[in-house]
């Protein structure tokens, strides 16, 4: 499971998650029994995204350099709500297919996690930082519920 939480949730974005495959609702069973600790039982996932949207190349965006970030790539951002039964967490999705070096930025951007001096000069480290600011400025649409109990 390649997933992160802060430990302070509520920040607008609480966390990553970096599914291995394509078909992210294989993966979902084991990331709720996951997110049942910190948020207790989960009653609702909502998401930002449509079926037909296509899916942002974040390696494209770290090619490119961070300006690419801010708006090279209209595509939204994948956001998914976690509404548990004690608390919710909102969490970006990282494409299964991003390079290890951005996703691992990713998940410890999006959760506020410490990262080593030396990873912080790098091109993955500065579009990671992008991505996750754009991440929690962008204002999801009505989003489409994938669960309710």
């Amino acid at each position: 499971m390649r997933f992160t939480l802060a430990f302070t949730l509520g920040s607008g974005l609480d966390g990553a998650w970096w599914p291995h495959t394509v078909s992210i609702a294989r993966e979902l069973a084991d990331l709720t029994d996951a997110l049942q600790e910190p948020l207790g039982k989960v009653l609702d996932i909502a998401v930002n995204w449509s079926p037909l949207q296509g899916v942002a190349n974040l390696d494209l965006l770290n090619r490119r350099g961070i300006p690419a970030a801010h708006g090279g790539d209209n595509r939204q951002l994948r956001l998914m709500t976690f509404t548990g039964s004690s608390a919710s967490a909102d969490l970006l999705v990282v494409p299964c297919g991003t390079s290890m070096a951005l996703a691992v930025m990713l998940l410890r951007q999006a959760a506020d996690l410490p990262i080593r001096y030396a990873h912080q000069y790098t091109s993955a480290y500065a579009t990671a930082g992008a991505i996750v600011q754009a991440a929690r400025a962008q204002h999801a649409p009505p989003r489409q519920h994938l669960a309710s109990t």
